[in-house]
């Protein structure tokens, strides 16, 4: 995996990035991770142009392939379950998880409002990779500020 350029962000920014790829590299089974802010933009990917194929002719790592795909996905699943939340006066959505056939993608909330989203393989420990968000979401958490989030979407708009 090629991790996103961190070159001139700020430490906390760094910090986040460095964070998110050890998200992919170290746990097993986890294809690609987005961090997606509450008004639904992209802040964070684990490989903005991941583009893998694999054995299987040609399949891609991450949903078609893309990371905005991704956070796609992961805004409008987390949309919805806090809709559905509402609905049914459950109160705040913790996590979401959708197992499919040939993968799963787990939705977490971040204090702020903003989700982490991961997308992995069909056979991955759940409880593993539930296990690592969590972990993420208390580190990342505290220091998602509005400043933060500002130089994100900035860092993310410069690599496209």
């Amino acid at each position: 995996m090629t991790a996103p350029s961190t070159f001139g962000l700020s430490t906390e920014a760094r910090n986040l990035h460095w964070l998110l790829s050890n998200l992919v590299e170290e746990v097993p089974g986890v294809h690609s991770v987005t961090v997606v802010s509450s008004d639904g933009l992209m802040l964070l990917s684990s490989d903005p142009g991941r583009q893998t194929a694999t054995a299987t002719g040609g399949r891609q790592d991450g949903p078609r392939g893309s990371s905005a795909d991704l956070a796609t996905i992961v805004s409008g699943i987390g949309s919805l379950t806090i809709g559905a939340a509402k609905l049914m006066d459950g109160g705040g959505v913790k996590q979401t998880m959708v197992a499919m056939d040939e993968g799963s993608v787990f939705v977490m909330s971040i204090s702020d409002g903003s989700l982490l989203g991961v997308h992995a393989t069909p056979d991955c420990d759940m409880s593993v990779i539930a296990y690592h968000m969590a972990l993420f979401v208390g580190r990342a958490g505290h220091v998602l500020t509005p400043e933060l989030r500002s130089e994100l979407r900035k860092s993310m708009e410069s690599a496209q």
